[in-house]
């Protein structure tokens, strides 16, 4: 059997960052992959140590685009942690709600790219229609279609008057029945089960063994959310259940997606509905006392944890963050592993790798 290595990048993976394989093939079928990383790092761990607390908030929003509010609402945790700051009630409603908006787009993003690297055209225009009604939400509430600048140190910067919390609803309403309706697409129109049924497949116990977190983990039947586990914020008054599948495939991969993609609706719907009257933002904020903390949260691509070290000053000692891009591209070798070429691109594009976050 003819053995050879190719490299491949994004114009070949249909990413829209730079990643970079190089992929060891035997006749038409991937051997062994080793992943190149390394094309998008801009020194985000020293910057952070040159800007205050406060101004990292905003460095952090910029890390990436599709999970931008996961970042700065973390390492705003951590800062609340390492000072003892308690957020008002409010505010850990209104951080649910901005990380459920982002959730939902960013799954919808991440499907719609699958759909296109398969040649369902009209089902990814379909899937970005639906999504931008979440895009004109974060428009019309946070002012922008990406970074919603809605985090700050003891708090939020936004709040939801009665007539913005009923536009929220009118759009949560509008989300249901496409959602239901592209569940039941993608796990039985018998066109796409052809193309991602039992393709790129991680078994449990290897999922396991790599770490891997988030809706490739979930899809593999591993029961790990963040926000079930460790819940944070306002998730331990919300009622949900984590989305899981058993298969570990593409196909999954994506109905455990779009599994969490309606069920943050019906978390927003939650958020709305118990939403306390109150201040957003704690009245006093102390001096940032010495220590370190922890905290972590559950992005749109699975668990975000910050680590924090301070020693009385407003700037860091040491800010360190761990993306889930990073525990689940390493598990691309046994997904890929006696696959076509042909597949490459659907199964890279099924772990929703964000080179941006993990790069950094």
């Amino acid at each position: 059997m003819t053995t050879k290595i190719i490299e491949l990048g994004p114009h070949q993976l249909a990413l829209e960052e730079p990643m970079y394989f190089r992929v060891q093939l035997e006749g038409d079928r991937v051997a062994d992959l080793d992943v190149l990383p390394g094309q998008v790092h801009r020194g985000m761990e020293h910057l952070v140590m040159r800007r205050n607390l406060y101004q990292n908030i905003t460095l952090l929003e910029r890390l990436c685009s599709l999970c931008s509010n996961s970042h700065p609402s973390t390492f705003c945790a951590a800062v609340e942690d390492v000072a003892g700051i308690a957020i008002p009630e409010r505010a850990e409603y209104l951080r649910a709600v901005a990380d459920e908006i982002k959730r939902i787009a960013s799954h919808l993003f991440c499907c719609a790219v699958q759909a296109n690297a398969i040649g369902e055209v009209p089902l990814f225009r379909r899937i970005m229609e639906i999504r931008e009604i979440m895009q004109r939400a974060k428009e019309a509430i946070y002012g922008n279609r990406m970074d919603l600048a809605a985090n700050v140190i003891g708090g939020v910067r936004y709040d939801l008057t009665p007539e913005a919390a009923s536009y929220l609803a009118q759009a949560m309403e509008q989300m249901k029945k496409p959602l239901d309706q592209l569940y039941l697409q993608f796990g039985n129109n018998p066109v796409l089960m052809a193309r991602m049924a039992w393709v790129g497949v991680l078994p449990r116990e290897a999922a396991v063994e790599c770490a891997v977190v988030g809706p490739v983990a979930r899809a593999c039947g591993i029961d790990y959310d963040v926000r079930k586990k460790s819940p944070y914020g306002a998730y331990d008054r919300l009622d949900f259940k984590v989305a899981l599948q058993t298969t570990g495939d593409v196909r999954a991969r994506n109905l455990v997606r779009l599994a969490e993609a309606r069920q943050s609706v019906s978390l927003i719907e939650q958020c709305l509905a118990q939403l306390p009257a109150g201040p957003l933002c704690a009245d006093t904020l102390p001096e940032i006392p010495a220590g370190e903390a922890i905290a972590k949260s559950e992005a749109p691509r699975g668990e975000l944890m910050y680590y924090l070290r301070t020693d009385g000053s407003d700037f860091p000692v040491r800010l360190k963050w761990r993306v889930p891009s990073y525990m689940n591209w390493d598990a691309l070798k046994l997904m890929l592993k006696g696959e076509p070429v042909a597949n490459i691109p659907l199964i890279v594009n099924s772990i929703d790798p964000c080179i941006a976050c993990t790069d950094r």
